[in-house]
């Protein structure tokens, strides 16, 4: 009889050794995506991109959804950018929104280097007015948000009214370790997540789910909503 192991700890060094592991077999090393890491670090960006496993995920979303027209809020250093802007296929736009002026410049960099940039707009200022700014038409087919976490309804809302019909939205950092399921701890980023759900809640335009994931960057997840 198997003696099967339902339960065992396990922590952020097992997260990344098995991220290693799967990605040496499914993702391997990837000379643009490396630069565009170093370069950001060089100049002084935080370390909060998405994982290497997360952003092919992102990529095999846009591929498999045949999106031709993607919104991202929150550039940072254009690492999640390129991942997306990798799926789409040719005519396809991804349009990007960030508000320092000097991340939007090292992700400029970074497209460039990965090939990308044809693709990819960068729209600087604060994402929820630029947000409201927006008429596309068509609409957006795909939307990521990964931006300053208290503002995530804010930017749920308006992605709403920029989807189409049967379009996705993601956003990420939802779960926080696990802390916004805990009503003990508060911090501005977990009643961000805390807002967003109870906003969701009774909200019958999307069907939506959250995953939990862990990770080289920890534990943590993501919203996953289609618009109905």
């Amino acid at each position: 009889m198997r003696n099967w192991v339902l339960h065992q700890e396990t922590s952020i060094d097992d997260w990344t050794r098995s991220d290693a592991y799967h990605n040496s077999f499914l993702i391997g090393s990837d000379e643009a995506l490396e630069a565009a890491e170093k370069n950001s670090a060089a100049q002084g960006l935080p370390d909060i991109s998405v994982t290497t496993a997360q952003g092919k995920l992102l990529k095999l979303l846009v591929q498999s959804l045949g999106a031709k027209r993607v919104l991202e809020v929150g550039t940072l250093g254009g690492y999640s950018t390129i991942w997306m802007a990798r799926g789409l296929p040719e005519g396809g736009e991804l349009t990007t929104l960030e508000i320092s002026e000097q991340y939007a410049q090292v992700a400029q960099e970074n497209l460039k280097k990965a090939g990308v940039a044809d693709k990819v707009k960068i729209l600087l200022g604060p994402a929820a007015d630029t947000m409201k700014s927006l008429n596309p038409d068509p609409p957006f087919d795909f939307i990521f948000i990964d931006a300053d976490k208290p503002s995530n309804l804010t930017y749920f809302i308006e992605a709403k009214r920029l989807v189409k019909k049967g379009g996705v939205i993601i956003v990420d950092n939802v779960v926080q370790y696990g802390r916004a399921a805990d009503l003990s701890y508060t911090d501005i980023k977990v009643e961000g997540a805390r807002k967003l759900l109870h906003g969701l809640k009774n909200d019958d335009e999307v069907d939506a789910t959250t995953i939990g994931t862990v990770g080289e960057k920890g534990y943590d997840g993501f919203l996953y909503a289609i618009k109905k």
